[in-house]
């Protein structure tokens, strides 16, 4: 039976859908059985950073209407056999999305994976409910800024009140993902400091994923990060989630991109 976690947060552009694919792909590189869930209908990304945006057939909507089996729509990923994706309808609107269908289509998935992972919409609308309604776990990505830690504030209180686990009064277990991190700039005050995150959210923290030109590379070659660049400081800070989620006790450090000396003169060179 698999945990479901949602990838969630109430600011758009702090890197849902990354963290969604990196944690998915490495998780399947650990050896688990994955399905990473877009539930942005209408605005689908997850299918581009995977790098499976021309084999969607069947979507997500299509599944919960009863258009199409789950089989039918799962997208198997070419690089890892355990990791699977199941896109969102790029044409259709979240209204199409019923309580009834998303709820049969999660206890489908359960039976399948080991994990289920949802990424959420931005916001506080009916495709973001729907797509916490059923989590185990959150995963609340934010970006050291007010706007952002405001917004991720709001979202735990929904978390606590519209979930499944919140209305039978049991506990769901929430983790911070804190995106985008510069300590230089932290520490020059032009950010917010994980400390100061921290005390407004009052949530685990899972990782601390700097800000890295590796992310965008990644996604506009249709990879995870963590499938892309694998040493690269964010894929590091993913692998050590996913270890966490696992229930392993890994240290919590800020990783940064170790370049040799050589490679800053050629880098000082070229510019």
């Amino acid at each position: 039976m698999a945990k479901v976690i949602v990838v969630t947060s109430g600011k758009g552009g702090v890197g849902k859908t990354t963290t969604t694919a990196a944690l998915g792909a490495a998780l399947a590189q650990a050896g688990q059985s994955v399905c990473v869930v877009d539930f942005d209908v209408g605005l689908r990304n997850l299918d581009l950073i995977m790098g499976a945006e021309r084999r969607v057939v069947y979507d997500l909507i299509n599944v919960v209407q009863g258009d199409a089996k789950l089989t039918q729509a799962l997208i198997r990923d070419k690089r890892l056999d355990t990791l699977s994706l199941l896109p969102a309808s790029q044409t259709r609107d979240k209204d199409a999305l019923t309580d009834d269908g998303v709820a049969r289509v999660i206890g489908e998935l359960r039976e399948k994976f080991d994990w289920v992972i949802c990424d959420s919409p931005a916001g506080i609308e009916r495709g973001a409910t729907l797509a916490m309604r059923h989590a185990d776990i959150a995963v609340v990505v934010t970006n050291p800024e007010v706007s952002s830690v405001r917004d991720s504030d709001r979202i735990i209180g929904l978390l606590d009140a519209k979930t499944e686990r919140a209305e039978k009064g049991e506990r769901l277990e929430k983790h911070l993902i804190l995106t985008r991190y510069d300590p230089g700039r932290a520490e020059r005050g032009e950010m917010l400091k994980i400390d100061d995150v921290l005390e407004i959210l009052s949530i685990p923290l899972l990782a601390v994923v700097p800000e890295s030109e590796e992310v965008l590379k990644a996604s506009n070659l249709g990879s995870p990060v963590t499938l892309n660049a694998p040493q690269s400081a964010p894929a590091r800070a993913y692998a050590d989630a996913v270890r966490r989620l696992k229930g392993e006790t890994v240290a919590m450090i800020v990783p940064s991109e170790k370049r040799s000396l050589l490679g800053k003169l050629f880098t000082r060179r070229a510019a």
